[in-house]
């Protein structure tokens, strides 16, 4: 494949990414609202353009598909059909399959691995009931238009769950009469074969036929897929903005990354040659010069990590989709509330914080919300919400997670964590209620009596403490009985260039993230003590347990002093302190990787460069916290 072609391909692929978003976003809305018109033209024009698009390429699965979806969307559009839940579960059917095939394509530069025949079967049964019922009205239980005069427009047809085959309502269960079942269509040799037998919207009876319409189509929308999503033709104000590869921007933020670190040494040089010369007028020129470079530096990194910035929409977008599909699932009543969706965050962000909000909201929605009954019973309202926030705190982003559900049961988090055998009777008879609910991010916890596709394997909530801290973030969880429950996660805005604290240890400097920062307080090593081996440290009637980096690190101890420091940092809802001889400074730093070579050194996320040249290596507070034991004594309380 030549590098126009590629280029064409990443373009589509961007592109039906794009569409596919919007697509789930728009389903989710059209069931709350049937009726809205230009809502379903809107879906319409998606799926018309996407398939123009895989037509000009030549994926011949992906056309079928979403030549069928079209076709019964158009009934939709035409009043021919009316739009239901049923409908519109099997049309959000379709877009998954898009999905796999969009999927397969990226991967393969194909779209032949993946079986489509079973959904366009199901698309063109349902538009062959709808005609049926439209045109016979036989059916003992279809409900059957009344008649109007010409100058109305007629009732959308009703297919009734019962009328399309099954006990069960399932329209696939039994075939219609004079159609094949789904295991005989499923058989049939090729796509000719299924459009002579299966009815196709706008009359087509073979396959040259559909093939041309799909290519005429292809040759008619093949530049507008280049418009965004549901809107005109681009035109001058569309044509201002540029599809950029993340991996430029991410050469570019390496590129601005080094020139941060070079204009950090010309400020301390010229700050030391201002010092020795400051009459000299060359040195003060220079030193207008350097404050110049300083100010245009800080700007062109400000604008490199704005054009990385992506608002949380992004993120928030696949929510609504799984809402709807898992209420319906776990058979209760749920709203979606999503606030704050302009919220700007770092692309690289934004991509790992997609898993850990699957699983909290997943986790609210299976074990936090009850049924509509169970609501009923207790006085709430029938329906319970959960509700996705972000908004901006300094150089920092907060995403909540609530529900209005049961809250955490911490009796029952407790007799779960022993039967699992993940914490002794001793600490638990130590733990206050928040200790006993920050259990459920442990590796193994599961509060499920059995485990199903939703819950119960215990791995759920250890991602989410897992990937919140590779990103240098912090959960706080809170839960009120009965009334519900919050995650509140806190993450940098970017990963590439932070704030650290310097410290020092004998000889070496580190950096540790400021954002995983507490406070930091001077002690003296009186007020350390050992508690089964652990050090630990009564900090305001909590005992707190110690790392001391220079063990960590195996760092020659020369200490003369009584005093030193300890940093409290906090990484997921574990608080500990780090021992260390000296804070020098705040200073902003830029993260480079230590190489392949260097890949798996324990504890050290990378590195940076400071003002006078030397490396400081980068903690990995997330890993060093796995050196803290939490101690059980509590004597010294």
């Amino acid at each position: 494949m030549n590098e126009e072609m590629k280029e064409i391909l990443n373009d589509f692929l961007a592109e039906s990414s794009e569409m596919l978003e919007a697509l789930d976003q728009h389903f989710v809305k059209l069931e709350t609202e049937p009726s809205n018109t230009e809502l379903l033209n809107e879906i319409f024009r998606c799926m018309h353009s996407m398939k123009g698009s895989a037509g000009f390429l030549g994926f011949t699965h992906l056309v079928e598909v979403a030549h069928q979806a079209e076709s019964l969307l158009n009934k939709l559009r035409q009043g021919e059909m009316s739009v239901s839940p049923f409908i519109i579960d099997i049309i959000l059917e379709a877009v998954d399959a898009v999905k796999m095939l969009q999927s397969d394509i990226r991967e393969t530069g194909e779209d032949s691995h993946v079986e489509t025949q079973l959904i366009v079967n199901k698309l063109a049964l349902t538009m062959d009931a709808a005609d049926d019922l439209k045109l016979f009205g036989s059916s003992p239980k279809a409900e059957v238009a009344t008649v109007v005069p010409s100058d109305q427009s007629p009732s959308p047809v009703e297919i009734p769950s019962s009328s399309l085959g099954g006990t069960n309502g399932d329209p696939f269960l039994s075939p219609l009469p004079g159609h094949p079942s789904v295991e005989e269509a499923a058989m049939i040799g090729g796509t000719a074969e299924l459009a002579e037998t299966t009815a196709l919207s706008e009359g087509t009876t073979g396959l040259s036929e559909v093939l041309n319409k799909m290519k005429e189509a292809a040759s008619r929308t093949a530049q507008s897929v280049t418009a965004p999503v549901g809107k005109p033709p681009a035109g001058k104000e569309e044509d201002q903005t540029v599809r950029v590869e993340t991996k430029r921007l991410d050469h570019v933020m390496n590129l601005v990354g080094e020139l941060v670190l070079g204009r950090n040494r010309l400020m301390k040089l010229g700050f030391g040659l201002e010092e020795q010369y400051e009459i000299n007028p060359l040195v003060r020129e220079l030193g207008v010069t350097l404050a110049q470079l300083n100010l245009v530096t800080s700007d062109l990194q400000l604008a490199v990590m704005k054009t990385r910035m992506v608002p949380i929409r992004k993120v928030f977008s696949r929510f609504p989709r799984l809402v709807r599909d898992l209420a319906s699932k776990l058979g209760k009543q749920v709203r979606l509330e999503l606030v704050g969706e302009d919220t700007e965050v770092d692309k690289s962000v934004a991509d790992e914080l997609s898993d850990p909000l699957v699983h909290l909201v997943r986790n609210s929605m299976d074990h936090g919300l009850e049924t509509a009954a169970d609501r009923k019973r207790n006085g709430k309202g029938l329906e319970g919400y959960v509700r996705l926030s972000a908004h901006q705190e300094g150089n920092s982003i907060v995403i909540r997670v609530e529900d209005n559900g049961r809250g955490l049961q911490v009796e029952r988090i407790a007799e779960k964590a022993l039967a699992k055998g993940l914490i002794a009777q001793d600490e638990l008879d130590t733990m206050s209620s928040r200790d006993i609910m920050n259990l459920i991010f442990l590796p193994g916890f599961s509060t499920a009596e059995q485990v199903s596709d939703v819950s119960g394997r215990g791995v759920g909530m250890d991602v989410v403490r897992t990937n919140i801290s590779r990103m240098n973030g912090s959960l706080e969880l809170d839960s009120e009985p009965g009334k519900g429950s919050r995650v509140t996660i806190k993450l940098p805005l970017t990963v590439a260039i932070i704030q650290a604290l310097m410290v020092e240890v004998e000889c070496a400097t580190f950096a540790i993230p400021l954002a995983s920062v507490v406070e930091a307080v001077k002690v003296t090593k009186e007020e350390i003590k050992s508690v089964n081996g652990q050090a630990v440290l009564n900090l305001r009637e909590r005992i707190l347990p110690l790392l001391d980096l220079g063990e960590t690190f195996h760092i020659p101890n020369a200490r003369s002093g009584d005093e030193c420091y300890v940093v409290v940092v906090t990484i997921g809802e574990q608080q500990f302190g780090v021992v260390v001889d000296r804070l020098r400074a705040q200073e902003e730093v830029v993260i480079k990787s230590l190489g392949e070579f260097l890949a798996n050194v324990q504890g050290v996320a990378g590195a940076t460069i400071t003002g006078d040249g030397k490396v400081v290596l980068i903690l990995d507070m997330a890993d060093l916290v796995r050196e803290v034991r939490t101690p059980t004594y509590t004597g010294m309380r």
